[in-house]
């Protein structure tokens, strides 16, 4: 492969995982489960020997896609909506596999509790790496790691 054909290829490859994770985010915009569910790499494709993991911030680890889905389908019917701006996106294809690392600043809501305090995933911003595979099917993510950025100092920390 020449040079040009070379790097044609590798923006190919770039575009199609970013559209990839564009989509996995509207899809959760959407609150559309079999979407979401679609986006990850499932037991149909014969390359899924590890399964999906998937790592929020505060819950454990989940393995397998059943869970995976779950995971997000509480939280889609917990919130009256939600969307992510993303942020400082950067995208690395290593061969079949690709990484995705970006800020999700949420934007995200439910009912207000009794004494008034916001409801469940209200605003935020969190660091996200999600990991591509590539399938017969096109790009499939297999792991999404999250961990929340920290946007002011510990009030603790004062005393």
């Amino acid at each position: 492969m020449s040079g040009g054909t070379a790097g044609r290829a590798r923006e190919a490859d770039l575009e199609a995982v970013l559209a990839a994770n564009r989509a996995f985010y509207e899809a959760l915009e959407r609150g559309d489960v079999e979407a979401v569910e679609e986006a990850w790499l499932g037991p149909d494709h014969a390359d899924d020997k590890g399964g999906v993991v998937c790592v929020h911030p505060g819950w454990p680890v989940l393995r397998g896609r059943a869970q995976v889905t779950r995971s997000y389908m509480l939280i889609m019917m917990n919130t009256e909506y939600i969307q992510f701006f993303l942020t400082d996106v950067e995208a690395e294809v290593h061969g079949d596999v690709a990484l995705v690392t970006c800020t999700e600043n949420i934007l995200s809501g439910g009912e207000a509790e009794e004494e008034g305090e916001l409801g469940p995933l209200v605003g935020g911003k969190v660091v996200s790496s999600n990991l591509f595979r590539r399938t017969p099917a096109g790009w499939k993510l297999w792991s999404h790691h999250g961990s929340p950025v920290l946007t002011s100092g510990d009030e603790d920390d004062e005393d």
